[in-house]
């Protein structure tokens, strides 16, 4: 049902995840980031209080496995979920339990962790962790790029429908946030395309945010 993928940028410090899914609105269950934290993505038969658990536990100096644990402790139906957890050091933890749905799999790399479910193959999630590793630029771009490869290689055993890719930086708020709650076909294409009209944007609102004495005009009626 779901595929993922959490990755952490060295040179920026920002931490991401982008997934997609079958099931709608994907982005308002999974994904779970906190800035100079980590990042937590909470799949399969979703229990969204698993990111926030796992999140703290980061915080408090745990390290990735150890917030795994005490976050699936919580749960009596742990073998249900599939999580992955990745710190601001690229380090990071997985988990499938043994009622994870379908073919599924999960990956640590460099600097990133993968998982899917229902997948078409087991290789999908091998693809998307090679392609953030040998991609650059910014963390968005690498996120979305690695979600596409893990379609181009297999994806989910049957269509997905939602998509979506969030980053945080240094502020307390996420930098990007941005979701394709449900589309008939290619909502991974729509989310692309969102970002290449945000991009050119993002750091303005930043700038709106913090300083408003130097905020560029909003382009609209009565702001010229």
């Amino acid at each position: 049902m779901t595929i993922s993928i959490a990755g952490y940028c060295e040179k920026t410090g920002q931490l991401g995840i982008a997934i997609s899914s079958s099931s709608i609105a994907v982005g308002a269950r999974c994904p779970w980031l906190l800035a100079g934290v980590g990042a937590v993505s909470s799949q399969n038969i979703t229990l969204p209080a698993l990111g926030p658990t796992a999140l703290e536990q980061l915080k408090n100096g745990l390290s990735p496995e150890q917030a795994l644990e005490a976050a699936l402790s919580s749960d009596e139906f742990s073998d249900y979920r599939q999580v992955t957890v990745l710190n601001t050091k690229g380090k990071s933890a997985c988990f499938s339990g043994k009622n994870t749905l379908g073919i599924h799999n999960t990956v640590m790399a460099k600097n990133c962790v993968a998982a899917g479910n229902m997948l078409h193959n087991q290789s999908v999630i091998n693809a998307m962790t090679e392609t953030f590793e040998s991609s650059e630029g910014e963390l968005t771009d690498r996120l979305i790029k690695a979600l596409s490869a893990g379609v181009k290689n297999g994806g989910e055993a049957g269509p997905v429908h939602s998509a979506a890719v969030k980053v945080v930086d240094n502020c307390s708020w996420p930098l990007v946030d941005l979701r394709v709650d449900w589309e008939d076909v290619k909502p991974i294409e729509k989310l692309s395309l969102l970002w290449q009209d945000y991009e050119p944007q993002m750091k303005a609102y930043v700038t709106r945010a913090l300083d408003p004495r130097d905020a560029p005009s909003y382009g609209v009626a009565g702001d010229e």
